[in-house]
């Protein structure tokens, strides 16, 4: 309660973590808490996509005063640059992982062809990159990953609707380069602890990023604050941001289809056996 009252957000995702890990083990005695957790949880989305249908009047408001500022400044110029140089950045490290570490995973433990493994998942990688929604795009990822990849039933349906909630691993490699980039604008030096806390906290807080458009954004707040940076520099942010939310969540919805391989692999190798 004192890390929520004084807005320590790493300490309340591992509290979380480890409080829903032993709700798990309680059986039905923990049901009760686990339901109002979820109904919780219901509530305070319809809440945000409440406040996401008046969120483009804010972001032209923030983004207007932004461009205001930064054209009144003789560094214009070089602000715009750096907002390139951020989303090169971005998009590099993207593709880096999107064509070379999960190709390699996904060799490594199936010992598939990657890259026809990507041209079998392009249909669900496109949507996603069309949408920007992992959760609009989950229908034509399990029809890709069965049909045409060939990945057992059960592990599609166990892994997609999983990973579409929880691994965000464009997020977060986003989160990180985008925490970084403030604070080398605003002139504020990070040390290796505090890059370290990025890390770790971008890959927590992507956990909990809902599969919807922009949900990052959200969960920014949780990395900024977890290294003491400014939460109004997030506005910098906005200008770029629906372009870059195409790619990362074709990378998040690719990176569930990787895990599905890889798991099918595990259900082999346990004996667990292809159910269709």
């Amino acid at each position: 309660f004192r890390a929520m009252a004084d807005g320590k957000l790493l300490p309340l995702i591992v509290f979380s973590i480890v409080f829903a890990g032993v709700l798990t083990t309680m059986g039905r005695r923990g049901e009760s808490v686990s339901q109002l957790v979820l109904g919780l949880n219901d509530a305070l989305m319809k809440f945000v996509m409440l406040l996401m249908k008046v969120a483009p009047l804010g972001i032209f408001c923030l983004v207007a005063a932004q461009f205001g500022q930064v054209m009144g400044d003789e560094a214009f110029t070089e602000k715009l640059g750096s907002l390139a140089w951020y989303m090169a950045a971005v998009i590099g490290g993207l593709a880096v992982h999107f064509f070379v570490t999960l190709p390699a995973i996904l060799f490594l433990f199936t010992r598939r062809n990657p890259y026809r493994f990507i041209v079998q998942m392009s249909e669900a990688v496109l949507t996603a990159f069309s949408t920007a929604s992992s959760s609009a795009t989950l229908p034509v990822s399990l029809e890709c990953a069965e049909r045409r990849a060939g990945v057992s039933r059960r592990s599609v349906e166990f892994v997609l609707p999983l990973g579409a909630t929880i691994n965000m691993d464009g997020t977060a490699l986003y989160e990180a380069v985008a925490a970084m980039f403030i604070a080398q604008g605003l002139g504020i030096h990070l040390g290796p602890v505090e890059q370290a806390t990025i890390v770790v906290t971008a890959t927590l807080a992507a956990i909990g990023a809902a599969g919807i458009p922009q949900a990052g954004l959200v969960t920014m707040v949780i990395v900024l604050s977890a290294v003491g940076l400014p939460l109004g520099a997030i506005g910098l942010l906005f200008t770029v941001d629906v372009v870059l939310d195409r790619f990362r969540t074709a990378v998040n919805v690719f990176g569930d289809a990787v895990g599905a391989a890889v798991v099918e692999k595990a259900f082999r190798t346990i004996g667990v056996g292809r159910a269709d």
